[in-house]
């Protein structure tokens, strides 16, 4: 395959003309000899076949396919630079990719912001982040399929940093049949209603936490529908406090009065796969987490 026949150094040229106005001011912005700058276009025109510039008095202005050249040349310039700036990138250390699985159980704005941070710092970085339910995150440890990991499960052979503990609360929508019994529950009043659970994510090691074996479930693969369910009445569950701040404050959730299990409590850790091949961009992410939690409630 031929490769193109004109150069990067030509379409810079090029671009210089038309933004500095003159063959003259490019010269001076190229730190070249105005022939030079001449020479470069007349060359270029040659080689695509086509004129970019028409003179017109004492001003050179662009060609009808000179302005579509302009346009394109402009993508391709930028283009090159962004990567030359990747090449720096990936020499500094900054990983191509960043493949990071989160807990759902971890507050997403948290999630978000340190995203946003992390983008700033690497821009050249991928960046994959992968939401999971219970043995999701264990399951993409153990495939070797993630480079920063949030999970309830440490797996054997991987050492995490405790990262934070998130409530749960027994709940169902304020008008629910559990809240208006007007008493205190126990598992047996609860086993008749439907029971709304998140699916685990993983495939081979699935499994039902804080299922009561409730006559009715409905299983639903995301923790912002399991809440949704809930406060439209569908049925009870344990959700985490964090995760519905706002259904609480306004009273459509309300915690069922449990006369014990009410409360149950999840850790979470904050694991680096292979601490001594991670790469600047993991350990970013992960400083960047540790920060965001520090004083975060859940």
């Amino acid at each position: 395959m031929s490769g193109p026949r004109t150069s990067l150094e030509q379409w810079h040229c090029f671009l210089a003309v038309v933004d500095e106005g003159s063959y003259a001011r490019a010269a001076e912005v190229l730190h070249k000899s105005q022939s030079a700058v001449t020479y470069t276009i007349q060359k270029m025109e040659e080689q695509l076949g086509v004129r970019v510039f028409e003179i017109r008095g004492r001003k050179a202005e662009l060609t009808e396919a000179g302005q579509m050249l302009y346009r394109r040349g402009r993508s391709l310039i930028d283009e090159a630079l962004r990567l030359e700036k990747s090449a720096k990138s990936v020499a500094a250390g900054w990983e191509p990719q960043l493949r990071i699985v989160c807990d759902t159980l971890f507050p997403s704005a948290v999630m978000l912001d340190c995203l946003e941070d992390l983008s700033a710092h690497c821009p050249d970085t991928r960046i994959e982040c992968v939401e999971s339910v219970l043995s999701g995150a264990e399951e993409a440890l153990l495939e070797r399929r993630c480079d920063v990991a949030i999970t309830g499960i440490v797996p054997p052979g991987f050492l995490g940093d405790h990262l934070l503990r998130v409530k749960f609360l027994a709940v169902a929508q304020r008008d629910h049949a559990l809240h208006q019994l007007g008493r205190d529950l126990d598992y047996r009043d609860l086993r008749p209603f439907r029971q709304v659970v998140v699916r685990d994510s993983g495939v081979r090691r699935q499994r039902d936490s804080g299922w009561l074996d409730a006559v009715q479930r409905l299983t639903v693969s995301r923790m912002e529908t399991s809440i949704n369910a809930v406060a439209r009445g569908v049925g009870f569950a344990w959700l985490p406090a964090v995760a519905m701040r706002q259904e609480l404050a306004s009273g459509l959730i309300k915690p069922l009065p449990m006369i014990e299990g009410g409360e149950r409590h999840a850790d979470l850790f904050l694991i680096l796969p292979n601490r001594d091949l991670a790469g600047a961009a993991a350990l970013r992410c992960e400083a960047f987490i540790k920060d965001a939690v520090a004083n975060l409630v859940c």
